[in-house]
């Protein structure tokens, strides 16, 4: 009996083996590719790679070519016209045979400058989309190294605990040599060891993929190997509801589009209004007839325009519908305000909320249980408590510190998520473009 359980036993310091060793694979296949990852590196290289912010950006210097082609004059028109043939007598110069006309229109309705404000309206628009894409990849970003962050740390916990567990085998071994422990205690211990290897697994698993995120997101192949990241230094954030308020109302792109949809609404109830000015177009014409010594034997002036009032109808109608379309806009911003507003305040409580759980996990929870497991050792070891006891405190504090680095990952993509809503640097991470990476 006390061979097998012995043999019982042996699995433990075996199990604890393979997983120090899946540990070690883990940090060591990516250290071969650099000594450690920091949060400002990632930073940097999804600013600069990713395929959706060089998209954005790419669509946003395309509208900015679209103001000056709209505050652009219309083109010169150029005109010709020769005889081929008169079927008629007539004398030589009672009749042009040759003309040049050149024509222009002159937008003195401003007209131009209306199209312009809207090419300029829309131009912002399109800027602000590219801060959108920025905020969303670097929310992304943030958030998938702190939860690999956090798959490492897990490892790590994973590890400690199985050596724990060793540990705690040994002297339940050593006990169970003199006749003061039963064997039933060995199957407890392989069953707490089976369920932390498993647990490694699905660490493996989750870093795995949080790698696969972060090489996406830098525009890298999935199965590019990252090195081990390093923990960010996050800045005590400023939680003032005022602040933010006013911060997210003046920065976050969904109202900056908004509000650059009523502008470009604006221009376009302007142009609407312009367009009962007629824009006169002024032509130059040189004739030259048959019988005739001179280049050029007459040349001419002339003005003509359009008359816009003749089509009441049209042009009303036109007035009409850019007004409801300012007004729509209007409407479209203030719900955009009152959106952003209530997205802030979710993503506010989700921070005081996540942040409630790091602060009691850390100063309560933790050491709490950090304390229960090492009276029920002392406990164990001077005979006043079985060795169910101990692995319970033991499993109970290994959850416990597993549960407290979770949320402490929480806590740091919800401080990400609260920075992608305001729409502005909050000061909370390490900014991308100062300095150099302290590993």
């Amino acid at each position: 009996m006390k061979t097998t359980y012995l043999l019982l036993f042996s699995l433990i310091p075996t199990l604890s083996l393979r997983a120090e060793n899946w540990h070690d694979h883990a940090e060591g296949a990516s250290a071969r590719f650099g000594s450690s990852l920091t949060i400002r590196e990632v930073t940097r290289s999804v600013l600069a790679s990713n395929p959706a912010v060089k998209e954005a950006e790419k669509k946003w210097e395309g509208m900015k070519d679209r103001i000056p082609q709209a505050a652009a004059w219309d083109d010169p028109k150029l005109s010709a016209s020769s005889r081929l043939g008169r079927f008629v007598s007539v004398s030589p110069n009672a009749f042009m045979d040759q003309a040049v006309s050149i024509e222009q229109m002159l937008p003195i309705s401003g007209k131009n400058r209306s199209r312009a404000r809207i090419a300029a309206a829309e131009a912002l628009s399109a800027f602000e989309d590219v801060r959108r894409q920025q905020i969303d990849v670097l929310a992304k970003a943030r958030a998938s190294f702190f939860r690999l962050t956090n798959a490492y740390a897990q490892l790590e916990l994973n590890r400690k605990n199985l050596v724990s567990l060793k540990d705690i085998a040994e002297i339940s071994r050593s006990r169970y040599a003199v006749g003061a422990e039963t064997a039933a205690d060995a199957l407890v211990a392989e069953t707490e060891a089976s369920k932390l290897l498993e647990s490694a697994h699905d660490l493996l698993k989750a870093l795995a993929a949080e790698q696969s995120q972060i090489n996406v997101l830098m525009n890298r192949d999935a199965f590019s190997p990252l090195a081990p990241p390093v923990d960010a230094e996050i800045g005590e954030p400023n939680l003032s509801i005022t602040r933010l308020r006013a911060l997210t109302l003046a920065n976050r792109p969904e109202v900056r589009i908004a509000a650059a949809a009523v502008e470009a609404q604006k221009a376009r109830l302007q142009l609407a209004y312009r367009d009962w000015i007629p824009d006169p177009a002024v032509s130059l014409q040189a004739q030259r007839y048959n019988a005739a010594s001179q280049a050029i034997s007459e040349l001419d002036a002339g003005i003509s325009f359009t008359l816009p009032w003749g089509n009441h109808r049209k042009h009303s109608s036109e007035v009409h519908e850019a007004e409801e379309n300012l007004d729509a806009a209007r409407e479209a911003l203030a719900r955009a305000q009152t959106e952003s507003v209530g997205l802030l305040r979710d993503a506010l409580d989700t921070v005081e909320t996540k942040r409630h759980h790091v602060e009691l996990f850390r100063d309560k929870i933790v050491p709490q249980a950090r304390q229960a497991f090492v009276a029920n050792q002392l406990s164990y070891t001077s005979g006043k408590a079985g060795f169910s006891d101990w692995i319970t405190a033991e499993r109970n504090l290994r959850d416990l510190e597993s549960m407290a680095r979770q949320h402490l990952s929480d806590y740091q993509a919800a401080l990400a998520e609260l920075e992608a809503v305001v729409g502005a640097d909050l000061s909370i991470f390490p900014p991308e473009s100062t300095g150099k990476d302290t590993k």
